[in-house]
C-alpha cells in the first residue's frame, strides 16, 4: 500500500492510498473543521489461487483514520467494481460509517443475480447498502457538503462525489494516456458514458479529478511513467486519448465498442462482482458453514 502526499484546500483534506496489486486508489476525505471523514472505494485483499481474503491493505487506511482521530461518517462506492473486492463491510464493522452507492445498483444486482444464479433470498433492492443516492443528492460530511453526480455508462450505477473543487470520478475517466472506462459489462453503454463525460466537461477547467485506477501504458524501451491519481478537467479535455475536445459521439462510440470487444475480463471479476453487489458482505454460508463464490462457465466473455 503506497501513501501519496496529502491534498489540503483549507476546508477538506484528501489522503490517497494506492493498492499496487489491483492498481486501485482509495481516498480518505476529511472535513477539517469537524474531523469527520469519508472513505472512497476501499480495497479488500484477495488471493485468487487460495480464495483467501485479508485486510492488510485496508488496515493502513484504518490506522490513518485512528491516528488522525477522525470519525468515519461515509463509505462511498463509485460503483460495483469488477477489478477489486470492496472492503466496505470490514470498514463498517470496524469503524461504523454508512455504505453509499448509486441508486441503480438495483439493476446491477438483478443482472448478476441471474448470471450467477444467486440464492433466491438475495434481494435486488439495494438493501445491502445503507444509502442509495441519485443525481444531485447531497451528503453532509461535517460542514462540507458532498454532491452526487450520476455518471452511467461504465455501469448503470456509476456515480461521482464532488466536494468543493474536487470530484472523485470512479472509473469514468482514467489518466489521459489510458482513456476511459469500458462499457461492455451488463448495463454498460458507450453513448451514456459519452454523455456522462460531457456532464463532467461542463465543470470548470480547474476542477480536480481523482481517479479510481491507473494503468500506465507500456512503452517499448522505456520505464513506465509513475502512477497518477489526480488530473483536471482541462487536462482531460486537451489530452484524453479517447474523449478529448472535438471527439464526436459517433466516433467515441465506435472506438469504445471496438476496443471493448478486444478486452479480456478483469482478473478478479468473478469474485469481485459477487462480493461488491453485497456491499462487501460474504455470500451466506452453506450447510457446511463455508461461504462460496460461484464460477459460471462462459457466462462472462
Amino acid at each position: 500500500m503506497q501513501l501519496y502526499p496529502q491534498v489540503d484546500d483549507g476546508s477538506v483534506a484528501i489522503q490517497c492510498f494506492f493498492d499496487d496489486v489491483s492498481e486501485t486508489f482509495t481516498y480518505v476525505l476529511s472535513d477539517k473543521a469537524t474531523q469527520r471523514c469519508a472513505v472512497i472505494d476501499p480495497v479488500l485483499d484477495y488471493d485468487p489461487s487460495s480464495g483467501c481474503t485479508s485486510t492488510q491493505s485496508i488496515n493502513h487506511v484504518i490506522e490513518y483514520i485512528k491516528h488522525n482521530q477522525l470519525k468515519l461518517e461515509w463509505i462511498l462506492e463509485t460503483h460495483a467494481h469488477a477489478d477489486h473486492l470492496t472492503a466496505a463491510m470490514h470498514l463498517k464493522n470496524t469503524l461504523q460509517g454508512n455504505i453509499v452507492i448509486g441508486e441503480h445498483i438495483t439493476a446491477v444486482q438483478a443482472d448478476f443475480k441471474h448470471k450467477f444464479n444467486l440464492e433466491g433470498a438475495f434481494a435486488t433492492n439495494g438493501e445491502h447498502f445503507d444509502r442509495l443516492v441519485k443525481d444531485q443528492d447531497t451528503l453532509l460530511l461535517g460542514k462540507s457538503p458532498i454532491t452526487v453526480m450520476a455518471l452511467p455508462g461504465h455501469t448503470p450505477a456509476c456515480v461521482a462525489y464532488q466536494v468543493n473543487n474536487h470530484v472523485f470520478v470512479g472509473d469514468t475517466f482514467m489518466a489521459e494516456d489510458v482513456g476511459t472506462a469500458r462499457c461492455d459489462f451488463p448495463g454498460g453503454d458507450a453513448k451514456r458514458l459519452y454523455a456522462s463525460i460531457q456532464k463532467l466537461y461542463a465543470l470548470a477547467d480547474t476542477t480536480n479529478l481523482y481517479l479510481c485506477h491507473d494503468y500506465p501504458p507500456a512503452v517499448a524501451g522505456a520505464t513506465p511513467r509513475p502512477y497518477k491519481f489526480h488530473t483536471t478537467i482541462a487536462q482531460q479535455k486537451a489530452h484524453n486519448i479517447h474523449v478529448h475536445t472535438g471527439i464526436s459521439l459517433e466516433d467515441f462510440v465506435a472506438m469504445r465498442e471496438a476496443r471493448d470487444r478486444a478486452l479480456k475480463m478483469p482478473r478478479l471479476v468473478l469474485p469481485a462482482i459477487q462480493l461488491n453487489i453485497r456491499a462487501g458482505a460474504l455470500p451466506p454460508a452453506e450447510a457446511n458453514g463455508q461461504s462460496y463464490f460461484k464460477i459460471p462457465i462462459t457466462a462472462l466473455k
